[in-house]
């Protein structure tokens, strides 16, 4: 469903998407209306339901899949799995700008030390997608802002 409610603002990703990933801000060329904090916590086993819908509204193609697969990164066969099922979108280029985005929003929180074993996971995937190494960051106190 469109709407103009911001689940992840372009100002964001202007002023950390360099500072995150160490590449240049790309063009946003495909917004699409997702959950914005899709993670195995807000899933629930059969029936699958998605729950905690109140950071939902507009962000990048690919996101959504690309939050959750990075959150599977520790477990490799899992990540594998999300891989493959939603290549569809992940396998595009707007897709994989979304899955970026979603890495560095993530480096911004394990940088202010929450969920500290995903960091060189999303370090590892981060420089896979961009053939850059991942800079190291300090000073990342504040909201994501997201």
């Amino acid at each position: 469903m469109p709407t103009d409610r911001q689940a992840v603002r372009q100002q964001w990703i202007d002023r950390n998407f360099t500072r995150f990933l160490g590449i240049p801000v790309p063009t946003i060329a495909s917004w699409t209306t997702g959950h914005g904090d899709l993670h195995w916590g807000n899933l629930t086993p059969e029936p699958l339901v998605i729950l905690d819908w109140e950071g939902w509204g507009r962000l990048p193609t690919g996101y959504d899949v690309g939050l959750l697969r990075a959150y599977t990164l520790p477990q490799p066969a899992t990540a594998a799995r999300i891989r493959s099922e939603f290549a569809h979108i992940l396998d595009t280029p707007e897709g994989r700008i979304g899955e970026l985005v979603a890495l560095a929003q993530l480096l911004q929180v394990t940088g202010r030390g929450a969920h500290p074993e995903l960091a060189p996971h999303l370090a590892r995937r981060a420089q896979q997608l961009t053939g850059t190494p991942v800079p190291a960051v300090t000073g990342t106190a504040g909201s994501p802002d997201r």
